[in-house]
């Protein structure tokens, strides 16, 4: 299976839908990127702070989620290489005790 139809069952997914509205709800539809700056500017859509593509698992993790417009969602990681940027990065750093907790939890196979 690709990604992108791999991606597309995830985000239609019904656990998929009911998280997303419980982020949204929890952080009351404003971009948080935008918070950060004092503004406020409704979500549009959650961002992935650790990519879906590379961190399956956490796609559902409430930490991992972050609402934000369209507008920051774009300065989160380059559109032509879907590289992280520097917000991306910071948002990592900023999550990055969570995503180590996740891991050291994680039972070992």
């Amino acid at each position: 299976m690709t990604n992108r139809l791999r991606n597309h069952d995830f985000y239609t997914s019904k656990r998929w839908q009911h998280k997303r509205a419980v982020v949204m709800r929890h952080y009351s539809y404003e971009d948080q990127e935008a918070k950060r700056y004092g503004k406020t500017i409704p979500a549009t859509m959650i961002h992935h702070i650790y990519p879906l593509k590379d961190y399956p698992e956490l796609g559902l993790q409430a930490w991992n989620l972050l609402p934000l417009s369209a507008q920051s969602h774009n300065q989160m990681h380059d559109r032509l290489t879907d590289e992280i940027t520097a917000k991306g990065r910071y948002w990592q750093r900023k999550r990055k005790r969570e995503f180590e907790a996740f891991y050291a939890d994680a039972p070992t196979n």
